[in-house]
C-alpha cells in the first residue's frame, strides 16, 4: 500500500538529519520507483566485503547516479520538486540533498586519490590485486560503507513511497538459498527473477 503522507527522515554523516513530512503525488512515486530501481540493482546498497569486489567499480556506480538522478528530474520536471513549507520534502530535495551531502564528497575525496594509485600499478598486476595493496583501501570502504547505509535510507524511503515489496531484503535472501543448494545438493526451484 502506498502511504499518503510520510515522515521522512534520512542520516547523513557530519551532516546530521535531513527530513520532514512528504506527502508524494503520482509524478514523485513514478521517480521514486525509478531510482529505487536504480539503487537495488546496484552495488550502491550491498555491502562491499573486504575480499570482494572493487571499490573502483562501486565509485563508479555511485558516480552513474548523478545522471540518473539528473535523467529523472528532467523527464518528470518541477511537478516531483515542487516549492513546499519549510518542514516538507519532496522526491527532487532528497535526491538532490543525498547526492550532493553524501555521494558527491566521496567521489570528490577518493576518485583522484584511487585515480593515481591505479596509475602505479606494475605491469601484470590485475586491478583488484594492486587496488588492495592500496594503503588507504581500508578507509575508502569505510567510507563507501557509510554512504551504503546513506543510500539505503535513501532506497528504502523510496520504496515505501512507490508502494514496493522490499528488494533490498530479497537479494540478501538469494546468498542462503545457494549455499542451502549446496550443502544439500539438490538444484532449487527459481523464486524470482535472477539478475547478473
Amino acid at each position: 500500500m502506498r502511504p499518503k503522507r510520510l515522515n521522512v527522515k534520512i542520516t547523513i554523516p557530519l551532516l546530521g538529519e535531513i527530513g520532514g513530512e512528504w506527502e508524494p503525488d503520482d509524478a514523485e512515486r513514478r521517480a521514486a520507483w525509478e531510482l529505487y530501481v536504480e539503487l537495488v540493482t546496484r552495488v550502491s546498497v550491498v555491502p562491499l566485503r573486504e575480499d570482494e569486489g572493487s571499490a573502483r567499480e562501486a565509485l563508479n556506480s555511485m558516480y552513474v547516479l548523478f545522471a540518473t538522478v539528473r535523467d529523472i528530474l528532467k523527464r518528470y520536471g518541477p511537478e516531483v520538486a515542487p516549492p513546499g513549507a519549510r518542514n516538507e520534502v519532496s522526491f527532487g530535495n532528497l535526491a538532490i540533498t543525498v547526492l550532493n551531502r553524501a555521494v558527491r564528497p566521496v567521489l570528490n575525496k577518493w576518485h583522484p586519490r584511487l585515480t593515481a594509485w591505479e596509475s602505479s600499478a606494475p605491469v601484470g598486476c590485475s586491478t583488484v590485486e594492486h587496488e588492495n595493496t592500496w594503503q588507504e583501501i581500508i578507509a575508502l570502504r569505510a567510507d563507501l560503507e557509510s554512504l551504503r547505509l546513506v543510500l539505503l535510507e535513501l532506497a528504502q524511503v523510496l520504496g515505501n513511497v512507490a508502494g514496493a515489496a522490499d528488494l533490498i531484503e530479497t537479494s540478501e535472501v538469494i546468498p542462503t538459498q545457494v549455499s542451502q543448494a549446496s550443502a544439500s545438493s539438490q538444484p532449487l526451484a527459481p523464486r524470482g527473477p535472477v539478475v547478473p
